[in-house]
């Protein structure tokens, strides 16, 4: 019996929510061993962090480009710009999962009051906004990839999108903040 993704939307949604969630808690916790990640020369490994906030920041103008498209109706537009950020999260995932496996998190390196007064907040609210993107954001992305644009409607994909896009934005924002914070500010 196929699997058919249409019907399955939610089901999908919480599978493929959870083994992300497991991979990058994984990853940040050590649960993934070093060992069956082969590892890049050193300047590739220290690049990953500005690499990474460089995709970032293309993220946000895709994200903000395809509301944007949205608002003005132009749903092809929209969907081109909203499947690049999703690529674009895709290559920061597997680069910040890639490096945090080989060398755990970046600790702070300023000034502990710093560490706890904005660097840790800032952090939090950081991870916490990713975590809560993942289900809708694998929710509006299966609705998109499974109806044509037109059945769209019928669904809660703009509902649930413009939450959805809000916060990623956020994220992708307040990641850029804590990047800034550690490899720029200190």
């Amino acid at each position: 019996m196929p699997l058919d993704v249409r019907t399955r939307v939610p089901e999908m949604t919480a599978a493929l929510s959870v083994v992300s969630l497991a991979l990058v808690f994984g990853a940040v916790l050590g649960a993934i061993p070093r060992g069956v990640v082969p590892r890049a020369p050193a300047f590739a490994l220290s690049a990953i962090p500005h690499v990474n906030a460089v995709v970032s920041a293309v993220a946000v103008v895709t994200i903000v480009a395809g509301v944007a498209f949205a608002r003005r109706g132009e749903f092809h537009r929209h969907r081109a710009m909203m499947l690049t950020s999703a690529a674009l999260f895709l290559v920061f995932l597997v680069l910040y999962l890639y490096k945090v496996t080989l060398e755990g998190p970046a600790a702070f390196p300023g000034p502990d009051a710093v560490r706890r007064w904005v660097y840790l907040p800032v952090l939090a609210v950081h991870i916490l906004l990713a975590i809560v993107c993942i289900p809708l954001l694998y929710y509006v992305l299966l609705l998109a990839t499974t109806r044509p644009v037109a059945a769209l409607t019928d669904t809660a994909h703009a509902r649930v999108g413009r939450i959805a896009a809000s916060l990623w934005l956020i994220s992708f924002v307040l990641g850029n903040v804590v990047y800034a914070l550690l490899y720029v500010v200190y």
